[in-house]
């Protein structure tokens, strides 16, 4: 195996043909199916099918995926320390958001990122939880924010901001419930009379709503359209925020802990660093302005 086969691979891979991934390497595309063949040939095993849509990845490509990812992963970082040692914070930073946070930071992380490292590149990737901690364990992602994530010995956690949820009421939910009285202040408890719009599991502020829920001894209302329970600043996302109004809620509150997280399993270069101090300074200017 030599490098050129093994980025040819994750990137038909990746993107799911030949044709866009010797695009997308600038590579002739029989130069480009020579790569995957050789490696195909050398390992004895089939890691691609093709189709008329292009291709799919068997087991064994599955495989091959995850691993030549994080080698090609390391062979980045090997670069960057190598540059970094020529004094310049250089290289590849992929940072996975969470759609909730990401039209709130994205600008301003990005400016900030231009400013304080000219010479280094920045990807930003908007997932949720699963998929951006696949990101980590795969080496897609270099680090990402998270809400609520658990204690494990595979990842590094750093919490940047505890967030209190509230309820986000549009005028046409609150006419759904003449019964209901709104206050500033709400026992948790009401939610349970209200009819919720909640992210699917396995989302930190569902699991965080349901459990607290259950402890009182009641069980959400989950429909298509209703009331919100999410972070304040997420009504910066709406075209027309003034439509809409937040109440606090407590008995008990609901606290979520927005943390910085990266894998344990690989070294943090001083780009990588620099880019945490960033991430974690962004963050907390951009919270100020919802406390």
């Amino acid at each position: 195996m030599d490098l050129k086969q093994i980025e040819s691979f994750v990137r038909v891979a990746e993107l799911g043909s030949f044709t866009r991934a010797a695009s997308a390497l600038g590579l002739p595309q029989p130069l480009l199916s020579r790569h995957v063949r050789q490696l195909e040939v050398e390992l004895r095993q089939t890691f691609l099918l093709r189709n008329g849509r292009g291709v799919t990845l068997t087991e064994p490509g599955l495989v091959l995926l995850e691993h030549g990812r994080g080698i090609l992963h390391q062979v980045a970082l090997a670069r960057e320390e190598l540059e970094s040692t020529r004094g310049a914070l250089g290289g590849h930073v992929s940072i996975g958001l969470p759609p909730s946070l990401s039209k709130l930071i994205t600008v301003p992380l990005t400016l900030e990122f231009r400013k304080r490292m000219p010479q280094a590149h920045l990807t930003l990737t908007e997932g949720f939880s699963v998929a951006m901690n696949e990101g980590l364990r795969s080496g897609r992602l270099d680090m990402a924010l998270l809400y609520n994530t658990p204690h494990s010995p595979d990842i590094e956690t750093q919490v940047l901001h505890r967030e209190t949820l509230v309820l986000i009421a549009s005028e046409a939910a609150v006419k759904r419930v003449p019964e209901v009285r709104l206050k500033s202040r709400m026992p948790l408890a009401t939610l349970a009379e209200l009819p919720l719009i909640l992210p699917s599991r396995p989302n930190a502020f569902r699991i965080l709503i349901e459990t607290e829920l259950v402890r009182l001894g009641f069980k959400p209302h989950i429909e298509l359209e209703g009331f919100a329970v999410l972070p304040p600043y997420t009504l910066s996302n709406f075209t027309a925020p003034h439509g809409f109004s937040t109440h606090k809620l407590f008995s008990p509150q609901l606290v979520c802990e927005l943390m910085l997280v990266t894998s344990a399993h690989r070294p943090a270069t001083g780009t990588h660093k620099g880019v945490q101090t960033l991430v974690a300074d962004v963050v907390r200017e951009a919270m100020q302005a919802y406390r």
